[in-house]
């Protein structure tokens, strides 16, 4: 008896960390590869610059939908939307053989992305829910390492055999695999049919629409760190090239360290970020913010790089917090929902980011323009006070769906 009840919820418990490894192994290939992508459709730079527009176009909408998908079908979705998020690096590889049909790839892949993105997502906010464990910090410290591992291995991949095919399908073949082992691990969670124990159905709009607004704004709030991340990530290498004159081999340093500090941070701090979101939080936009600040006025390389390190440490930290803290009152039944109202929002941080960051350089120079990106985390440090008052304006959990296996949650700041 004891095995019958204990091995399904063990594999449920497994299966964020097994979902979020998957994505990050198909973002891994994916950045790895990119120049084989753009040499086989034959574009040029700006027209490349284009088609990475459509990963976001794609996945916005995606976005918005998929957390409907996933209330009404159960967490299962999750697993098959990340295999065929496999599927479609392998199609974008050998139908990629000109413009047109490298934007329409692209745009397919950013919508499976996106999908699987609020999927993992959902999945790794019920599982902490249900365990009171850090699923989803620790699941995106997962997602951080495996993106790093992954490039490596694609990197290599591309040095022997110089094939956009065997890279996607080599990924594909993780992918898929990790995708039906989150399908096999969530098949004993059913949907919950936003149905009540008196058999009275939850509506969709539970809450009211300033409930939901209240979502939406923490997904605001969530793309300022989300801003700051990704141009971090994005602009780091420049930085190094253009103010320290490093060579190629020498600027890579700056992302892969960053990446790594990501990995290193997130799983470090996911306890601390449970029980006390709003201190860890506060926590990590001083850090973030010094580590912009160091950056932008760095003399030398390796204060630069220390400034880069020290950014990564905080804003990696932001997002999943911030998830992990609004999405905390939410039922089972609307979960799903509450996950795209977040992540869409934020995701328009993320797609915004580097932009940004471009537009500051442009007129301040790249080294000056950091400071551009630690006032970013800055406003969000402003901005953590109102987060409680928004928490309790969210679509709230109603009594009887609360889990009891869950720890306690501090919110205080003082605490």
């Amino acid at each position: 008896m004891q095995t019958t009840t204990t091995r399904p919820a063990t594999l449920l418990h497994a299966a964020p960390f097994i979902g979020f490894a998957g994505f990050g192994a198909f973002w891994g290939v994916w950045g790895a590869t990119l120049p084989l992508l753009r040499a086989q459709a034959g574009v040029s730079d700006a027209e490349f610059g284009v088609v990475l527009l459509f990963v976001g176009a794609g996945a916005l909408p995606a976005m918005l939908v998929t957390g409907r998908l996933v209330d009404a079908l159960g967490l299962r979705v999750a697993g098959a939307l990340l295999a065929l998020l496999g599927v479609m690096g392998v199609v974008l590889s050998a139908a990629s053989v000109n413009y047109a049909a490298l934007c329409l790839g692209v745009l397919l892949v950013g919508a499976g992305s996106g999908a699987a993105d609020v999927a993992i997502n959902t999945l790794a906010a019920t599982v902490e829910q249900r365990t009171g464990r850090p699923v989803v910090a620790r699941s995106h410290a997962a997602f951080s390492a495996t993106v790093a591992v992954s490039s490596l291995g694609a990197g290599a991949l591309t040095g022997m055999a110089h094939s956009l095919l065997v890279n996607f399908a080599a990924g594909a073949v993780a992918v898929v695999t990790l995708g039906l082992a989150v399908v096999a691990a969530t098949r004993s969670a059913p949907a919950q049919n936003a149905v009540e124990p008196g058999g009275q159905q939850v509506p969709a709009h539970a809450g009211g629409v300033g409930r939901w607004a209240a979502l939406g704004v923490i997904g605001a709030i969530g793309a300022l760190g989300f801003a700051s991340e990704n141009a971090y990530q994005s602009w780091s290498a420049v930085l190094l090239t253009d103010a320290f004159t490093a060579s190629p081999a020498l600027a890579a340093v700056a992302p892969a360290a960053f990446a790594t500090t990501a990995a290193l941070a997130r799983f470090a701090a996911a306890a601390i970020t449970l029980r006390r979101p709003l201190v860890s939080l506060v926590a990590a936009c001083v850090i973030a913010t010094t580590g912009g600040a160091l950056t932008a006025s760095a003399t030398t390389l390796p204060l630069a790089l220390a400034g880069v390190i020290a950014a990564s440490a905080g804003t990696s930290v932001l997002f999943p917090t911030l998830l992990s803290y609004g999405l905390r009152p939410v039922s089972d039944e609307l979960r799903g929902r509450a996950t795209s109202a977040i992540s869409t929002v934020a995701y328009l941080g993320y797609l915004a980011g580097p932009a940004y960051f471009g537009l500051l350089a442009e007129a301040t120079g790249v080294q000056e323009a950091f400071l551009g990106i630690a006032a970013l985390t800055a406003v969000l440090l402003a901005a953590i006070p109102a987060l409680p008052a928004l928490k309790r304006s969210v679509p709230r959990d109603p009594p009887h769906h609360r889990s009891s296996d869950g720890g306690p949650f501090r919110d205080d700041i003082s605490g």
